[in-house]
């Protein structure tokens, strides 16, 4: 019998340890390594039970059999997008998210939405029955859809030889448990060993499989590090529990671009796919309020409007706060800084809040020209236009800089009805304006739009 052999793992990050530490030197953590079991035995593994028809000699690239295989369509039009047109096949897609968020029915809804595909779901924590009343809330149905409650992979690969599946999606990572190692499922050993286990199958047998992932307390997927590397593709599923809507982004992506952006809203029947985002990211209001203007902004190829709220008040305590939601803090501190320095507005013993509508988190540089738009707008206590929209970036000297793409921006904001959208004086050249029926009007400074704005 050879001897047990063991290490020590933070549970935090996955970093490896002879011997147990206090505090983790990897990320920091305190009291987090866990002694684990890391024998490993090399009867009955995955490499025998799966024969791997590739040669393993080494070619010239030049020599490699290329095919330009299909996306397989997901008939998920936001899913579609976020992974780059389609599921790719033999890819590994890690899908992490908050307990509640909705991973579970956005990979069951997929798999129901996929009658030329046989689909094989893979749950380690609810029961056919559970599953079958999710299906029917959803009110989908699909005959190619298969369900399988077991956690063992060994057990899990002998079902996958018999059912021969397009798409496998395992509910959760975290809940399947190999015998080649024997520390508890959900720890960091175990992790590893089964992802490893399911990128394998998926790239000799060439079937797509979606792993759902839980995440840690600050926000980050759990389990090693060293997972995401793993995989294929990686997606993060959030949203606030105050709003019905869910978006889906792209952290890792090596089939397309990771800046694309999927928006859904949850309902009584499941997730709805949300086409036009502009309608739950503008609220509808029947007069004109200060402090609120709509910024032109991109994520990934969709262009999107949004509304930023501003509330700017005086300082009841002695040090002004400057809080903002969905929107980074310390650039909302710069543009104040640049409304004081350079345009002369005083702002500096008021308080400064702002807000993004609809729960988004927004990084596009262009909506600073709407930031610092709905800042003045409620310093001065007069409303703008709700037919104006702006799509700018505003630089430290005080200038109006330009941005990409301002076509696709301004005919996004053409086609909901908008009149005015104000942009830089530089992004002019080389644009035919004469195709859009909303004016455009183009600005080189904060002062300039201020007084237009507000005479």
């Amino acid at each position: 019998m050879s001897k047990v052999k063991t290490a020590f793992f933070c549970q935090n990050c996955g970093a490896q340890s002879p011997k147990w530490m206090g505090k983790c030197n990897a990320c920091g953590q305190w009291n987090t390594f866990v002694e684990e079991v890391i024998q490993r035995e090399e009867k009955g593994s995955l490499a025998s039970s799966i024969r791997d028809p590739r040669s393993v000699i080494p070619i010239k690239i030049s020599d490699v059999t290329f095919s330009h295989e299909a996306r397989i369509n997901t008939h998920d039009q936001e899913l579609n997008r976020v992974l780059g047109g389609g599921l790719v096949p033999g890819s590994l897609t890690l899908i992490g998210g908050e307990p509640g968020i909705g991973k579970s029915t956005l990979m069951l809804q997929v798999a129901l939405k996929c009658p030329d595909q046989k689909v094989l779901y893979i749950s380690g924590e609810e029961s056919e029955q559970q599953i079958r009343m999710r299906a029917e809330r959803v009110g989908i149905k699909n005959e190619n859809c298969f369900i399988l409650t077991e956690t063992n992979t060994q057990k899990i690969f002998q079902h996958l030889e018999n059912v021969k599946p397009g798409i496998i999606i395992a509910d959760s990572i975290q809940t399947l448990q190999t015998d080649l190692i024997e520390s508890s499922s959900g720890s960091v050993s175990q992790i590893k060993e089964c992802a490893a286990e399911m990128q394998k199958y998926s790239k000799i047998t060439n079937t797509p499989v979606f792993l759902i992932g839980h995440i840690t307390k600050d926000g980050s997927l759990a389990g090693p590090k060293v997972l995401e590397h793993m995989v294929d593709t990686v997606l993060q599923f959030e949203g606030d529990r105050n709003y019905g809507y869910r978006i889906l982004r792209s952290l890792k992506n090596r089939f397309g671009s990771t800046s694309e952006l999927g928006i859904y809203e949850m309902n009584d029947s499941g997730l709805r796919e949300v086409s036009n985002p502009s309608e739950i990211l503008l609220s509808q209001r029947d007069e004109n309020v200060s402090g609120i203007a709509i910024a032109a902004m991109v994520e990934g190829m969709r262009p999107m409007l949004i509304e930023t709220q501003a509330l700017v008040s005086s300082a009841v305590y002695g040090t002004p706060q400057r809080s903002a939601t969905g929107f980074d803090v310390r650039r909302l501190n710069m543009l104040l800084a640049v409304l004081e320095k350079r345009s002369g507005f005083r702002l500096g013993h008021k308080d400064v809040f702002l807000n993004i509508a609809g729960g988004i988190k927004v990084d596009d540089p262009a909506i600073d020209l709407a930031v610092v738009a709905a800042v003045l707008s409620s310093n001065q206590d007069s409303p703008i236009d709700s037919k104006t929209c702006f799509a700018a970036e505003v630089g430290l000297s005080g200038e109006i800089r330009p941005i990409n793409r301002v076509e696709q921006r301004i005919s996004e904001a053409d086609k909901l009805g908008f009149e005015r959208i104000f942009i830089s004086k530089y992004n002019t050249r080389g644009v035919d304006f004469k195709r859009y029926t909303i004016q455009v009007l183009p600005f080189g400074k904060i002062e300039d739009i201020y007084k237009r704005l507000f005479g």
